[in-house]
């Protein structure tokens, strides 16, 4: 007899999670950091900032045409990226140092996903009420005016904050005051409209629609970040020796059926954006929040019980409050040698790049010696080098640069193109000067074989001057 039975599917639908609306010090603390960041995020490109007449105003801008990243009063060429790696190293060390030290606080206060996410669900509640009225609309299976109207308004207040999130990344790259009128007009470049409804489609779908899947599956810091946490990690946990077991709250309890503090009114639960359980331990989707302790707070002191049933716990006071000792100090916690060797490498990749930042030349030059042909005989016998000396100007202006030579006292130096030993470099470019060094015939460097030389530019504005060391090659009589 054949069975026709249908098999148990191996994956479970996706349920939507609707947190509810709770108030308290996590929670306030969030709204602080989403206004803090939204505002420098929109706001930034709109900051001018003088540079002088012949260098953009804005404050923060990624010139790809020029190849230069400005950030107030720092400019960076792209031969300097290496400062923009070592803020990469700085930020990767202090998700390190954060999560050592308190869990996921990143991803829960400070992530783009998170930020992005508590925008939307805040909109989401202000068009279709707190969670209960967005269940029940999620769960109304037939579509009347009433649904339609404001699953299209929330649809319409999403797009356009997506749209300003879009917006605002391309103001990074170009003239912001210069590119709105250009976005409106129509007349930016395609890659701003395709960079912008790129985004828009993404913020769209990562903060409305995806929301917690996005930090669940496709985000790789839950499953790195058991290997940056210890049993002194301070992280949200439950405190089930004072809460276990479970019961509902009773005026009148049975002394034979004593229950501990969790009334099990699911409010921990229910305020979770990632749609978990606290009470079922530590778990990779936890992205430590806080809006859990906030909710289980407001409970407690409704029922006259103490707060921090659900708390920021480490794992190595657990038998200590099983004892009814006080659990240690907060910050015996977060100055161990963990925290101390990630905030030790931390500090010291920051010190590396201010002081790189101080040191680095006002003038730059470079020197690549022609190798085809390695030397040239000139017609009365003497010995010519040529080098290709490239002069970058960093200031906003042209600047007059003098080329002068240090070696042997019969070598001189000859610039092509001009009889004199200065030219003048535009603001903010780059020129390559094609330089001939000369040593006469009978000249130690000219039969010598090779010689060591050094060329000097100098600022003839401000005096500044640096140097470049080479080779001349002569003849090889031997």
């Amino acid at each position: 007899m054949s069975d026709n039975t249908t098999p148990p599917s191996l994956y479970a639908a996706r349920e939507p999670v609707f947190p509810k609306r709770v108030s308290g010090a996590f929670r306030n603390m969030k709204w602080i950091i989403m206004l803090v960041t939204l505002g420098i995020y929109y706001l930034t490109p709109w900051i001018r900032w003088d540079r002088g007449p012949q260098l953009p105003d804005q404050a923060v801008l990624v010139d790809l045409a020029n190849r230069r990243f400005y950030f107030f009063w720092i400019e960076i060429w792209s031969h300097e990226f290496y400062f923009v790696a070592g803020l990469l190293i700085m930020a990767g060390l202090g998700l390190f140092l954060f999560t050592s030290a308190l869990g996921r606080v990143w991803c829960g206060y400070a992530c783009p996903q998170t930020v992005w996410t508590d925008l939307f669900i805040l909109v989401e509640r202000w068009i279709e009420g707190d969670r209960n009225a967005r269940l029940r609309l999620h769960r109304q299976k037939k579509w009347d005016l009433r649904k339609l109207r404001l699953r299209v308004t929330k649809f319409i207040a999403w797009f356009v904050i997506g749209l300003a999130t879009g917006g605002a990344w391309v103001f990074y790259f170009a003239d912001a005051p210069t590119l709105l009128v250009d976005l409106v007009t129509g007349q930016a470049h395609p890659i701003a409209y395709t960079t912008m409804l790129t985004l828009t489609a993404t913020t769209f779908f990562f903060g409305g629609i995806a929301r917690e899947q996005i930090c669940i599956y496709a985000c790789p810091w839950p499953r790195i970040q058991a290997a940056m946490m210890d049993e002194d990690t301070l992280t949200i946990g439950y405190r089930d020796w004072r809460g276990e077991p479970r019961g509902k709250l009773r005026k009148q309890q049975d002394a034979s059926q004593e229950t501990g503090d969790c009334i099990d009114c699911m409010a921990c639960v229910n305020v979770c954006p990632m749609g978990i359980d606290i009470r079922d331990g530590q778990q990779m989707e936890c992205i430590t929040c806080g809006l859990c302790i906030d909710a289980c707070d407001e409970m407690m002191d409704k029922i006259g019980k103490p707060r921090g049933l659900i708390d920021y716990l480490a794992l190595s006071d657990e038998p200590r409050e099983r004892e009814g000792k006080p659990p240690r100090s907060v910050w015996k916690h977060i100055f161990r040698v963990r925290t101390m060797m990630y905030t030790t490498l931390w500090s010291l990749v920051g010190v590396g790049l201010v002081f790189a930042l101080f040191i680095r030349p006002a003038i730059e030059m470079t020197v690549a010696p022609v190798r085809n042909p390695v030397y040239v005989t000139m017609s009365d016998g003497s010995i010519r080098n040529t080098y290709d000396i490239r002069l970058l100007n960093k200031h906003g202006e042209d600047r007059p640069f003098r080329l002068t030579l240090k070696a042997d006292p019969t070598m001189r130096l000859q610039l092509e193109g001009t009889p004199y030993e200065t030219v003048t470099v535009k603001a903010n470019e780059t020129l390559l000067q094609k330089v001939h060094v000369i040593a006469p015939r009978h000249s130690d460097p000219a039969k010598g074989g090779r010689a060591d030389i050094r060329f000097w530019v100098e600022d003839l504005t401000t005096g500044d001057r640096a140097h470049n060391d080479t080779v001349f090659n002569g003849r090889d009589d031997q």
